[in-house]
């Protein structure tokens, strides 16, 4: 009887966790060109730390066209394998589906903006890099796909 009450309690607390997770930037997601409409690559987010110190952040799992190496960057990423570099980080949970705070880095450019994300539905992702204030920037629709 014991273990069935322990066995109904765990239950009862994954189901009442699901929304949580459902509701969580946390995945993989494809990156769409906000100039071109394609499909680029796909990544990776994951959180680093815990508690109060708990931050998101992204890498790039792979490109979804050519050989995986970024042919059109600039700088240090010029025709560098892209897969495993961290793209997205320090974005701090700030409530309602938003994370604020973090950086995005352009491969292409070789540029470093500031960053905030934010949950439209289990399935898409809006991520702003902006300089300065959010309205100086530009904004990218990523798609959730399984892992």
């Amino acid at each position: 009887m014991k273990t069935l009450s322990r066995f109904l309690l765990l239950a009862v607390l994954v189901m009442a966790a699901a929304p949580a997770f459902a509701q969580s930037a946390i995945g993989m997601w494809r990156t769409i060109d906000d100039e071109t409409g394609e499909p680029k690559s796909i990544i990776e987010i994951y959180q680093v730390g815990e508690g109060r110190d708990a931050r998101l952040e992204g890498k790039i799992v792979r490109l979804l066209q050519g050989d995986g190496t970024c042919k059109d960057c600039e700088g240090k990423y010029a025709g560098k394998p892209m897969a495993g570099e961290v793209v997205l980080r320090g974005l701090r949970y700030d409530g309602d589906g938003e994370w604020d705070g973090g950086e995005i880095t352009d491969p292409k450019k070789d540029k470093t903006y500031k960053a905030k994300i934010e949950l439209k539905g289990d399935n898409r992702l809006k991520v702003r890099g902006y300089v300065g204030i959010p309205a100086l920037g530009r904004t990218q629709t990523w798609e959730r796909v399984d892992s």
